[in-house]
This record gives structure tokens, sequence and C-alpha cells, in this order.
């Protein structure tokens, strides 16, 4: 059997760590950054490679990809989740919440893409997957860094994918709706045209799509989950 990687940034819990449970379930060998300690006890029982520090430093990203290269000597997928960033009305955020809304939803790709991209481009192939939201083609007044940054995403993914697709390396999003993962309202459910909540596993067999051969010929895009939240081009 063909040795296949997987790197999971912030995958201590959430959507990440389901993501790297499928994963290894698939026949992946996973490596997961998270900053709790949460991610590398899941890597460990997934016989995996973990280390706790931050998808905010380049530092921390650099010293997992060097652990996975020195066991497995390559990454064929790399899965960029992340935290929730400041909330509130689009005037009242400051200046250091806007810059943390770019960190928690932008710059958590950019950083290990920037290490990850050149081994996939080496190796002539790679899946890069990033969680993302709705809310980039469909902003709600009360997540404006969300919706900011993760337009902002989009356009990186589009740039991305172009600049890379020669080398068989791709980059598409999924755009998340409100996911079991999360707290259940009554009025988030009256929103969503299938009146509920989409499950953590439509997510993750999301992710294992994108990450298979069976995608290879995606980049570059973005896929929505949310249940016919959005319906707009």
């Amino acid at each position: 059997m063909t040795l296949k990687v997987a790197v999971i940034i912030a995958g201590g819990s959430g959507l990440g760590a389901a993501a790297a449970i499928q994963l290894a379930n698939d026949g992946y060998k996973v490596a997961i950054l998270s900053s709790s300690g949460k991610g590398e006890k899941l890597a460990k029982e997934l016989g995996g490679i973990g280390l706790t520090g931050s998808n905010q430093s380049n530092d921390d990203i650099a010293q997992l990809v060097d652990k996975v290269l020195q066991q497995w000597g390559r990454v064929d997928v790399l899965v960029n989740s992340g935290a929730h960033g400041p909330r509130g009305h689009i005037l009242e955020l400051t200046d250091e919440q806007w810059h943390t809304g770019m960190d928690v939803y932008l710059m958590n790709v950019i950083r290990p893409v920037r290490i990850i991209a050149p081994i996939m481009e080496k190796q002539k192939s790679g899946s890069i997957i990033n969680f993302s939201s709705i809310a980039a083609i469909e902003p709600t007044p009360g997540f404006p860094a969300s919706a900011v940054f993760r337009a902002g995403l989009s356009a990186y993914t589009k740039i991305f994918a172009q600049t890379y697709a020669s080398s068989n390396v791709r980059m598409n999003n999924i755009l998340c709706g409100w996911i079991d993962s999360l707290p259940v309202s009554d009025e988030r459910l009256n929103e969503i045209p299938m009146q509920r909540y989409g499950k953590t596993q439509e997510i993750t067999s999301t992710i294992a799509f994108l990450a298979s051969d069976n995608a290879a010929y995606m980049t570059g895009q973005n896929l929505r989950i949310d249940g016919g939240l959005s319906r707009s081009i």
C-alpha cells in the first residue's frame, strides 16, 4: 500500500479532530498541531505525530512538518482548521480585533501553506483543504471579521489554484453552514431550508473526497455544505 500522509492544523477538537480521524481511518498517517494538547493526544491514539503549538507560529508549524518529513518523507494532504474570531458591530471592532480576525481566518491558512506547498510541488501532488464558512459569500452583520477574511481566503485559494495546478497541487475550501458541533438554536434552524444542522460526518466525508484521487480535477473551489442556507451564485 502506498504511504499517504496528512497534516491537520488546529486538529485538537471539533471538525479538525474529526478530519484527522476520518483520514486515519482512510489509511493516512496523520500529524496534528493543536494549541490545547488534545491534538497531541489524538495523534498518539491514531498512531501519528502530534505537537502542541499554535497555527499562528511559523516555528511551531515548521517543527511539526520537520517531524513529518523525518518520519515519513512526504505530505499528501494538508487540512487547515482554526478557531473562532472576534464578533461585533462592523464599526465597533478595534484595530486589534480586525488583526486577530485576519490571523484566525486567513493567516491560519497562509502560514502552513507557505511551508507545505513547496513540498507538494516537488512531489508533483498534494491536496490542501481549508475549513471556511458560508460567511465568505453570505456575510452576516454579527460576524464581520469572519466574512471579510474568509472572502479573502476565497481569493487566495483561486490565486493558489491557478499558480500550482500545473504541479498537481490542489486547494479547495469547505464553506460550512451550521454543523452539529455547534450549539443548536431555533432561530438558526428556522433559517436553514433543510431544517437541521449538518452532521460532522457530512463534512468529513467531503474531506475524504477532496483528499482522494476522485477529486483530482477539482481546485480553486468553494464547496458549500449548509443545508441550502446559501443559494446565490
